[in-house]
């Protein structure tokens, strides 16, 4: 039997499942990438929600697959969360309502059109929001510039881009006076809200300056920051998910029980009561945002690069290396942490103590080649922003440059295998691999670092070190 509305009844009593009425349930919140993280993460603390307002129920739309759109609706947007720890609990979700493709212009821009919509979020990855290396919109980028294009010349405008689909849903809103809206980004990005805002300011100048003008009475950006490892879906949590639930569940998401979710409380309309779920709001989200990407992705980056360069598949696998788990443990305490400035309470120790014991958790199977996906968009917000305070404050960067050293092995070894690179920025990468100078060369992911001695002689010392094979 195939998880359902109606086969809700035959789960097992340890399995939870939505303690509402899910007939009952409207859509407060448009979804941009409703793929693994989101579902693990906000589409969860949405369902607590839901158990005490019905209003926020979520519409997903999946831009470019289908695959989610054809998992999950079939199941009535139902699907399986499984919490990893010693012992893994299930919870069957229920706030997504449906998701949408992006053939189906007409149905998104009527969902987020609809005055009930009073969040547009999104899960995009780093990429979809066409940045610079200096985080502003890349009007080079293909997408903002067939946007820009449809835009201004065709009949109908389908965007191409999610900073397009956030200009249009403002259009679309202030034609039919829906109100305002408050666009949430839960990506990893240094500052998420005010990227975007800019984004789609850069793109509305372009293409409607009158929205431009008006934004921030149309609009709130608010930043936000989400932390908990969601490995990717694979065939043996199906089967586990099936043995637990007794039901087939064609995409059931897994995370480990720790959970974060800090938002910036800065709400253009109704805010959610989302405390309820364990969210923060906080009056300013940079300082948990930073000791995050810095802390755990920067750290997370670090295992995967040099992790994979020495035969390791999973985080767990890469921390039971003993070197590897003590260099990734100095470069927290000793290289990262003294750029970080904690929020208030946030003992930094502590912190990092409690990141290396979630790396370490052998209920969790967290492939580092996921993590080492999209090197070029992440590399910016994880370590290099860290390399440049470094060097700002005249300390040696050695330790930190080494993951950079990693990823341009990792390239390199992807293009003497013939093998594919998950990046959008692949063929670039891979014309250029073997020439490490080239590689950093790239102002669109080092900026202005490729030009700093101390940065390229670093480098270069770390190729030699992991050339020798070890980490010292």
């Amino acid at each position: 039997m195939r998880l359902s509305q109606g086969a809700l009844s035959a789960l097992p009593a340890g399995v939870a499942k939505p303690g509402y009425d899910r007939a009952g349930m409207r859509a407060g919140v448009v979804h941009f990438g409703p793929g693994a993280f989101h579902r693990a993460h906000q589409a969860a603390a949405f369902d607590t929600l839901l158990g005490h307002d019905p209003r926020w129920g979520i519409t997903g739309v999946s831009l470019h697959s289908r695959g989610v759109a054809d998992g999950l609706n079939p199941q009535g947007g139902l699907y399986t969360l499984a919490l990893l720890d010693a012992v893994t609990d299930y919870r069957v979700i229920g706030s997504i309502g449906q998701v949408l493709t992006g053939d189906q212009t007409a149905a998104i821009l009527a969902a987020l059109a609809d005055p009930q919509t009073r969040i547009i979020s999104a899960t995009v990855t780093e990429k979809g929001y066409c940045l610079d290396a200096g985080g502003a919109l890349d009007i080079r980028n293909a997408a903002i510039l067939a946007d820009i294009d449809a835009a201004r010349n065709a009949p109908v405008w389908q965007p191409s881009s999610f900073p397009g689909w956030v200009v249009r849903a403002l259009q679309a809103r202030r034609h039919s006076g829906a109100g305002p809206i408050t666009v949430l980004s839960c990506d990893n990005l240094t500052d998420n809200g005010r990227k975007l805002e800019g984004a789609v300011r850069s793109l509305a100048e372009a293409v409607d300056p009158e929205l431009a003008q008006a934004l921030p009475e149309l609009a709130s950006f608010p930043n936000a920051m989400v932390d908990s490892i969601t490995p990717a879906t694979d065939d043996a949590l199906r089967a586990q998910v099936m043995a637990a639930t007794g039901l087939e569940d064609a995409w059931p998401i897994q995370r480990e029980r720790f959970s974060q979710w800090v938002i910036e409380d800065r709400f253009v309309t109704e805010r959610p009561e989302l405390e309820c779920a364990g969210v923060t709001f906080a009056a300013d989200v940079r300082p948990f945002e930073q000791a995050k990407l810095r802390l755990l992705n920067g750290a997370h980056s670090s295992l995967a690069y040099i992790g994979l360069g020495r035969g390791h598949e999973t985080v767990a696998d890469a921390m039971a290396d003993a070197e590897l788990a003590s260099f990734v443990e100095r470069l927290m305490r000793e290289d990262i942490a003294p750029t970080v400035s904690p929020p208030p309470g946030l003992d930094l120790g502590h912190y990092i103590t409690d990141v290396l014991a979630r790396f370490a958790n052998p209920a969790i199977r967290h492939l580092l080649s996921q993590i080492a996906w999209d090197g070029s968009q992440k590399l910016p917000y994880r370590l290099l922003g860290t390399v440049r305070d470094t060097l700002s404050a005249g300390r040696s960067v050695e330790r930190l440059v080494l993951p950079v050293a990693a990823w341009v092995r990792f390239v390199d070894r992807a293009a003497r295998e013939g093998r594919s690179l998950v990046d959008p920025l692949a063929d670039t990468l891979l014309a250029r691999a073997g020439d490490w100078r080239a590689m950093l060369a790239l102002t669109e992911v080092f900026g202005d670092l490729g030009a700093d001695s101390r940065f390229t002689n670093a480098v270069e010392h770390g190729l030699e070190v992991l050339e020798r094979g070890s980490l010292s």
